[in-house]
């Protein structure tokens, strides 16, 4: 009885949805596009299908889970920044973009449902009751994690001043606190300091509500402080708010130049982004790094200080990322964010590398290859820059991407497990000073031994695809042998791996132990005085000409 009343309540909220949209159809054709009486036509095939297949399926259908599957595949062929947003996604969403948040202040993953802490914010909550990362939480309150059937992150906030009782592992031995959870204020700025030379060292890791007026505010203290020069770091920042990006350019660019135009087959979504305020300062020179992981918003920003021709950048080719995404409300407190535009920056390039709606045979986007990048030209000095492929830094420095080998460790978290370890067994080592020694990665190859670390390569995965085809055409009896001879080589080579890319897994496990020791700031501050990048961005700065020759001076 319940069942049918089930179908019944379905049946009539599809007919009424459907009637009400089609009726919407009827009147605005879609708003702007030609094509409402094939979406008209398409989704009354839709909720006929929807219809039949609910009332003659052998078994029970969740119609909210299946809808939500329909939209996953829908979404998931146009490209993955359009997506249906939850109640729960939308307030995940307005956090990142305010900065702000109650909670215990501390960063969690999950793995196979068990939940652990990647690193406690320093003097916040989480740190102030003493939580370390790799402590493992085992209970919140009275509710089990490992019995906990939805997000188990989600269980850690509440209202600020309430209580939350945590029981946790530590190195073995189960411990419990009480944290008072408290507003955690994320910081778009979280290190700036003045280098030798008098040059500024400003982080900018995220494109939040205060990420230019603490740039400004870093900038401004660092000049009092004597800095002539500045370095803008944006290595690793994914971006964020579009508006945000243009008041950062605008600290070191004039009011009224144009950042960016978006353009799209849709005419509302068609708009023009110019700096609205007096800069900063429009001569103090300036380095931008990027890397592989600087996207969107660090993207513009880098490309128009390289398009104006008004700092150097230095790094690797930054992500490519060049749509422009926008929220639309839906029902029931749902949200779609839906990609409407592609960016322009002043130049007249896109960085879009990925084709989303070109793919392989094996339904990847295609990738825009070197021989298809076009040329364009600075705006002030007529240099010749390229669209397609992300930021190509004026001074390249560092890898693109991470090596297989990395990503691997990173995901498995043998890296984090084992500076977890070396923070129990080490005394805390100096933060400037400190690099992973030969040992230490002797000790690190020892520990992956133990915990028998194990990936599989592309190359793995696709002989085991060959393995299952030889077997069904009676073929693996002549090739078992090659493959068994292959496996063994691609062992070895994996092995090899560790110590060819020796010098980047380092410096991973190196930021991990530092995080771990002395918090975010301290890695950072290692970071001003022993990276790559930032030494070679100060180097540039510290040569007029060289800097002047760059910039076609």
């Amino acid at each position: 009885m319940a069942r049918k009343e089930g179908v019944k309540h379905m049946k009539r909220t599809l007919i009424i949805s459907a009637s009400i949209l089609l009726a919407f159809l009827g009147f605005s054709s879609f708003g702007l596009k030609s094509d409402g009486f094939e979406i008209s036509k398409q989704i009354e095939i839709f909720v006929s299908f929807y219809e039949k297949l609910n009332q003659n399926y052998v078994d029970p259908l969740n119609p909210g889970d299946l809808m939500s599957k329909a939209i996953k595949g829908i979404t998931k062929e146009l490209d993955p920044y359009t997506k249906f947003r939850t109640e729960k996604d939308i307030l995940d969403s307005k956090i990142r973009q305010s900065g702000e948040y109650t909670g215990i202040g501390s960063g969690v993953f999950t793995k196979k449902r068990q939940l652990f802490i990647s690193e406690p914010y320093q003097d916040f909550p989480a740190d102030a009751a003493g939580m370390k990362a790799g402590d493992e939480i085992i209970q919140i309150d009275d509710i089990l994690v490992s019995d906990f059937k939805g997000d188990a992150k989600d269980l850690l906030k509440g209202e600020v001043g309430t209580d939350v009782l945590l029981k946790f592992k530590r190195q073995g031995q189960l411990k419990t606190t009480k944290i008072t959870r408290g507003r955690i204020d994320v910081d778009a700025v979280p290190y700036y300091e003045l280098l030798s030379d008098n040059i500024g060292y400003i982080v900018l890791q995220k494109f939040n509500k205060k990420a230019s007026s603490q740039t400004i505010d870093a900038l401004k203290e660092l000049k009092q402080r004597g800095a002539t020069k500045v370095i803008l770091d944006l290595r690793g920042n994914p971006g964020g708010l579009l508006t945000e990006a243009v008041n950062v350019c605008n600290i070191f660019i004039p009011k009224g130049q144009l950042i960016v135009n978006t353009e799209s087959v849709i005419p509302g979504n068609v708009k023009t982004y110019k700096t609205k305020k007096a800069p900063v300062d429009l001569d103090i020179p300036l380095a931008v790094l990027v890397n592989g992981r600087s996207a969107s918003a660090s993207e513009i920003v880098s490309g128009v200080i390289q398009d104006l021709d008004r700092g150097v950048i230095v790094g690797s080719r930054s992500f490519g990322k060049g749509l422009v995404q926008s929220t639309k409300r839906l029902k029931y407190d749902t949200q779609l964010k839906v990609t409407t535009s592609r960016y322009f920056i002043p130049s007249g390039r896109c960085v879009q590398s990925l084709d989303y709606w070109n793919r392989d045979a094996n339904g990847r986007p295609v990738r825009t290859q070197k021989g298809d990048y076009k040329a364009f030209k600075t705006l002030n000095k007529g240099r010749t820059v390229y669209d397609g492929g992300g930021v190509l830094p004026d001074v390249v420095v560092g890898r693109e991407k991470l090596s297989s080998i990395a990503r691997a460790l990173l995901k498995e978290r043998m890296i984090f497990n084992f500076a977890t370890d070396y923070s129990y067994s080490h005394s805390p080592v100096d933060v400037k000073k400190f690099q992973l020694s030969d040992s230490d990665y002797e000790g690190f190859l020892a520990f992956l031994k133990k915990e028998k670390f194990e990936y599989k390569t592309k190359t793995e995965n696709l002989i085991e695809d060959l393995e299952i085809v030889a077997e069904k055409e009676e073929f693996d009896k002549t090739i078992n042998a090659n493959l068994r001879a292959l496996e063994k080589s691609l062992k070895g080579r994996k092995e090899a791996l560790l110590l060819e890319h020796k010098k980047e897994i380092s410096i991973l496990i190196t930021d991990q132990i530092l995080k771990n020791y002395h918090y975010r700031e301290g890695m950072l501050e290692n970071h001003a005085v022993n990276n790559e990048e930032v030494l070679k961005a100060q180097m540039v700065l510290l040569d007029q000409s060289r800097y002047n020759k760059i910039l076609g001076k």
